[in-house]
């Protein structure tokens, strides 16, 4: 049995073309899908994995460029390659800024197609794993444990070298899980007040009655319970920064003490008549959409725009799927030295699962993803089988679709076993062991199944094993 070197998808209306490509790839060892046209192919991608994409640019119902443009948005990892008649230099230009890797021109010459093909799976297999491998972090994202490449976050970080400096107050917006306390780290540590006390409070977590007196301190006999007296944060914070995290959860009475601090630099303890005259830098940050809370009431309007002299929107990670990998093996590194484990990264169709999801809980979620990916895994690289089953749903390449879309009525049993063992070892990366653990038999009993139905010459999983 021919190896299988990889899926590729060759996306064309003329069905003679598609058939000639795939039986000169599918004699090369790959596993070649069809689709028709360009809509066709985005809704294949939609549903499943592919190495790599082999397309028209001339189609009848949706062309090749504008199919690859939709493409990207949904796996900018896989590379596409155009076919077109015009060997014109604005064709090729148009192509290779649209996202495509290369291209070719018809009449194909099938040595040239194959030797392309070999080349771009090979350069892509490498970019993936330098991806994984090199760290492209400046002194302000190492400072800051700040991860990531993509443009809104460059943007981000410009935005806090240039604020950080001065004592303007700055407001961070973001879904939980976004990193919004390693922006106000970042905007501390680029201070001059980076030597001082910067303390933090998580506004949420402490009740009304406890936040008051958190925040502002308390003079002995202030209220029951109250047996010495206690200095608040901001007292602490005297010369430094404080960070008020989910300040959106703040009373609107603590809101007005806080304006005055805010305003005046001053504030009275719980039981006291003494002023407090402090030195502090205020950074804020909140999950939710203040300008909404003013206009519901919740929220002081005076106090939003105190706090909101530089606003800081942080995206969530599904709107900077470039930053995934990175982060990926940001945590990966991270959750090995922790565990004294040594996973080299993530298996290609691991890390296109990863690029898919959409990342409800963010880089928090991302995050236990990793750790929980570095204990469970017995290879040497984490596999696509063992990432938990919302992301491998989410990716449209699971077992059971695949399973749901391969088996047809007809087939007979003896088929639809041989089909199940194939798709498993796909599923699972060719890993024997891991593989018959999930069909529910042993691991000689599978051997046995790939010599009955003519496998058993295909190349094992590098980390298969009887682990």
């Amino acid at each position: 049995m021919v190896e299988n070197k990889g899926k590729i998808l060759v996306v064309d209306d003329e069905p003679s073309q598609r058939k000639m490509l795939k039986a000169n790839l599918s004699l090369d060892g790959y596993e070649v899908y069809e689709a028709e046209d360009g809509s066709d192919a985005i809704g294949k991608v939609s549903a499943g994995f592919y190495d790599l994409i082999l397309m028209d640019n001339r189609m009848s119902q949706m062309d090749g460029i504008d199919a690859l443009k939709e493409i990207k948005k949904i796996s900018p990892a896989i590379p596409v390659i155009i076919i077109t008649a015009h060997a014109s230099v604005e064709t090729a230009v148009e192509a290779l800024q649209a996202g495509a890797h290369d291209y070719l021109t018809k009449p194909l010459d099938v040595d040239e197609l194959r030797i392309k093909i070999r080349q771009t799976l090979e350069f892509w297999r490498l970019k993936a794993e330098n991806i994984l491998q090199r760290r492209r972090l400046e002194s302000l994202f190492e400072a800051s444990r700040i991860v990531g490449k993509s443009p809104v976050m460059r943007e981000i970080l410009e935005t806090v070298a240039m604020v950080a400096p001065t004592e303007a107050s700055v407001l961070i917006l973001g879904e939980s899980g976004t990193g919004k306390e390693l922006i106000a780290n970042a905007l501390h540590q680029g201070s001059a007040r980076s030597d001082k006390r910067f303390i933090k409070v998580n506004c949420a977590a402490l009740p009304e009655t406890l936040l008051e007196s958190e925040l502002f301190g308390h003079e002995k006999g202030a209220f029951t319970g109250a047996v010495n007296r206690r200095p608040g944060r901001f007292e602490l914070a005297d010369g430094g920064a404080i960070f008020l995290d989910e300040i959106g959860e703040m009373s609107l009475a603590t809101q007005a003490k806080l304006l005055r601090v805010l305003q005046e630099r001053e504030f009275e303890p719980l039981g006291s008549t003494r002023t407090v005259k402090v030195d502090i830098r205020i950074i804020a940050a909140s999950n939710k959409v203040l300008l909404d809370e003013v206009k519901k009431g919740a929220f002081r309007e005076d106090l939003f725009y105190r706090l909101n002299v530089v606003p800081i929107l942080l995206p969530p990670l599904r709107d900077r799927k470039e930053d995934i990998p990175l982060l990926a093996e940001h945590f990966l590194k991270i959750y090995n030295e922790k565990n004294n484990k040594n996973v080299q990264g993530f298996h290609p169709r691991a890390l296109d699962a990863l690029m898919r999801y959409s990342w409800p809980g963010n880089i928090r979620e991302l995050e236990n993803i990793v750790e929980r990916s570095v204990i469970f895994s017995r290879e040497d690289y984490v596999l696509f089988s063992e990432l938990p089953e919302v992301i491998r749903e989410a990716s449209g390449d699971t077992l059971s679709q695949e399973v749901r879309e391969g088996f047809k009525p007809g087939m007979t049993i003896r088929e639809m076993e041989r089909e199940l063992i194939i798709r498993t070892l796909e599923d699972n990366d060719g890993n024997r062991t891991r593989s018959a653990r999930i069909l529910g038999i042993t691991r000689r009993t599978l051997q046995h199944k790939l010599k009955e139905y003519d496998l058993d010459q295909q190349d094992a999983h590098p980390a298969d094993s009887d682990n």
